[in-house]
């Protein structure tokens, strides 16, 4: 009798190990979980279009649209266009301001350039100032520069001395990295000592 029970549980330990194999084999294989990413997004530019257009503005276009597609996304030209003096298949970049002029009127943004900083049509472009022998009255013309901060540019300038870089600049108290985009163009640093 106790062998056949022996026998019995032997037989019945046997057959759950041939299920579990059973089991094992015939189980759908696994693989890498399938990772789900967020859809890339578009990034759009965003042109300013004036002059002689139908609709003139704020644009966002796709990256790497070219002149033809923000004339068209402003309703195409008006009849007034110098149409010469357009390329349309330059290529534009975010922030660019494009003019279209009109007859007998010339283009002074190359479309395919990004606009110089916005300033008035009244004031005068400021030459390019040498940070570190411009005058108090030189660092004035430069945009959004006041006396306060001209007088500070020539206190950190004596204190500090030389900028060595135009980015220096921007450790001028009230000078930050707005403010130093609009300068920019109109600034240099001289080499000599």
């Amino acid at each position: 009798m106790g062998k056949q029970i022996y026998l019995l549980i032997l037989g019945i330990l046997i057959g759950l190990l041939a299920a579990g194999l059973i089991l094992l084999v015939s189980a759908p294989a696994r693989s890498a979980p399938i990772l789900i990413l967020p859809t890339p997004t578009l990034q759009y530019i965003a042109i300013h279009i004036t002059g002689q257009v139908a609709q003139p503005g704020v644009y966002h276009l796709p990256p790497n649209s070219r002149v033809e597609d923000a004339i068209n996304a402003a309703g195409g030209f008006s009849n007034q266009a110098n149409l010469d003096q357009i390329n349309l298949a330059a290529r534009l970049s975010d922030g660019q301001k494009l003019y279209i002029p009109s007859n007998g009127e010339y283009s002074t943004i190359k479309p395919s350039e990004p606009a110089p900083p916005s300033i008035a049509p009244t004031e005068k472009l400021p030459e390019i100032i040498d940070l570190n022998s411009a005058t108090q009255q030189e660092l004035e013309s430069l945009p959004g520069i006041g006396p306060s901060k001209a007088s500070e540019i020539i206190a950190y300038r004596q204190k500090i001395g030389r900028f060595v870089t135009i980015e220096e600049i921007q450790n001028v108290p009230g000078i930050g990295a707005v403010l130093f985009e609009k300068i920019r163009p109109y600034i240099t640093v001289s080499n000599l000592p």
